[in-house]
């Protein structure tokens, strides 16, 4: 009696962590996007330290996608790219890439367009403020569009034209 008790308990714990399992994965990625990325160096915005280079607003219809883009050349030389009030959908396996495009439509298929591309990184969370930093030597003039994109789907979640500031 007391093994079946047991037996029912373990059971019932293991059907539970299953059940909450993929609401625990999206929350984690919720609380990421709360850890805001700050710039190197707090002050480096108001001090104009950083200039500011290229600047665009995110859309997206298919997935909702919103904030700004901004591209910083760093007192060091560095270029910096950076997501402000940036918020957009959950989904597996999405990167932030610079697109060699004008712009990117909700529909963009990157793979099978050959548009050339250039990978920044996972996307830190779906929302809040991030920074990516951007290789040295990146032709801004050709890679004029940011895209959060969905490796696994080959879908564009969103886009920014980025124009100058």
């Amino acid at each position: 009696m007391i093994r079946m008790v047991k037996a029912g308990c373990a059971v019932a714990v293991l059907a539970a962590g299953i059940a909450i399992a993929p609401a625990m994965a999206q929350e984690s990625m919720k609380q990421d996007a709360m850890k805001q990325d700050s710039m190197k160096h707090d002050g480096m915005m108001h001090e104009q330290r950083a200039k500011t280079l290229y600047t665009g607003r995110f859309h997206g219809k298919a997935h909702s996608t919103e904030g700004r883009a901004t591209v910083y050349r760093q007192e060091d030389g560095k270029l910096l790219l950076r997501l402000t009030n940036f918020k957009t959908s959950n989904g597996p396996d999405v990167h932030v890439i610079l697109v060699a495009a004008k712009d990117a439509s909700d529909d963009a298929n990157f793979l099978k367009s050959n548009t050339e591309r250039l990978e920044l990184g996972k996307l830190k969370g779906n929302e809040g403020d991030q920074n990516y930093e951007i290789p040295a030597g990146t032709d801004l003039g050709k890679f004029t569009t940011v895209s959060i994109y969905c490796e696994r789907f080959n879908a564009n979640f969103g886009a920014a034209p980025l124009g100058n500031f």
